[in-house]
């Protein structure tokens, strides 16, 4: 696995255009995770910067293995150093060493459509082989502390963080949580980008300001998505309360014992969705042991947000009193 600092630090092309099928790709530079971009692909969700030595190349060409047939519609196969995620309609995607994403889109794909897996499952697959341990939640930074929301599909993960960006707080990231495992009894959220992924409904009730939304990208994709102009946060923030968010009656939190905690943290960690073969080698043993040390570092909870839109402030307001109360439980149990 190739180290997290680890770079291309001299790469021919990061300063230049060259044409790739008769087209000419413009390369660019993004920072995300932590990490300096340079992509093949139009990324306007990144965050900009300069030309620099980059930690992860985006390159668009061939990749020489089997596209899935239109009946079984994916194909994913693991290495310890390569991962190959490919869906017949939108693209293929091969994950070298930890710092490099070759794409070949499937023909007629345009860069809007290839960044919904780019920027979900394939680069929440690299970060994962980077070392880090990665949720499929929302994080919200509340001044030093910060809240983290997993829940099954429609729980309300994005749409409840939008809701705290509304009352002033700040997002980390939305859809692929990065935790940095490596201080002891401390899991750091690293800062994704700044966006959020809300259906209709959702985006009309929450009504954020200084937004730029951007066109659906495919009539079968019902979130749009929510650029922020403002309202994130560029600090990497210890993680401080996981919610486990489910619908009820009325805004309520309870604490999981350690016995639940911990699989719950397993259920909504990114790499299980692949299965058991995504965890090559000795990763399978790291990964619970990420998992087991943020379910023990921090207090997982089970939230219970009101069922309908005009609600979800009851959910924030419950939030922000329970995190206070943590901070207190904390800072007496310290002295």
């Amino acid at each position: 696995m190739m180290p997290r600092n680890a770079t291309f630090a001299s790469y021919p092309e990061f300063t230049s255009s060259y044409p790739q099928g008769g087209a000419v790709r413009e390369r660019r530079f993004y920072r995300a995770y932590g990490l300096t971009i340079a992509s093949d692909i139009s990324l306007p969700e990144l965050e900009p910067t300069a030309p620099a030595a980059a930690d992860v190349l985006i390159n668009v060409g061939p990749i020489d293995l089997p596209k899935p047939s239109p009946e079984l519609g994916t194909d994913f196969r693991f290495e310890p150093d390569r991962q190959y995620l490919a869906w017949q309609a939108v693209g293929a995607f091969l994950i070298s060493d930890a710092c490099r994403i070759d794409v070949e889109p499937a023909p007629g794909i345009d860069d809007a459509l290839i960044a919904f897996p780019l920027l979900g499952p394939v680069m929440a697959l690299l970060l994962h082989q980077r070392g880090l341990l990665i949720l499929h939640a929302s994080a919200i930074a509340v001044g030093r502390k910060s809240v983290i929301f997993m829940g099954d599909k429609g729980a309300g993960k994005s749409t409840t963080a939008g809701a705290m960006i509304r009352a002033g707080h700040q997002l980390l990231t939305d859809d692929v949580v990065a935790l940095d495992m490596r201080r002891s009894g401390e899991a750091m959220i690293v800062p994704g980008f700044p966006q959020l992924k809300l259906a209709a409904d959702a985006a009309a009730a929450i009504a954020l300001d200084d937004v730029e939304v951007r066109p659906r990208v495919h009539p079968a994709i019902d979130k749009a998505q929510h650029r922020l102009l403002g309202g994130f946060s560029q600090e990497s923030i210890p993680a401080s309360r996981i919610y486990v968010l489910e619908r009820g009656e009325k805004a309520a939190v309870s604490p999981l014992a350690g016995i639940a905690a911990l699989p719950a943290i397993i259920k909504f960690s990114y790499v299980t969705r692949f299965g058991r073969p995504a965890l090559v080698g000795d990763a399978a043993a790291l990964h619970l042991g990420h998992c087991a040390g943020l379910a023990n570092d921090v207090g997982v909870c089970r939230l219970e947000v009101p069922t309908g839109l005009d609600r979800i402030e009851e959910a924030v307001d419950l939030i922000e009193r329970d995190l206070a109360a943590e901070g207190v439980r904390r800072s007496n149990h310290s002295r």
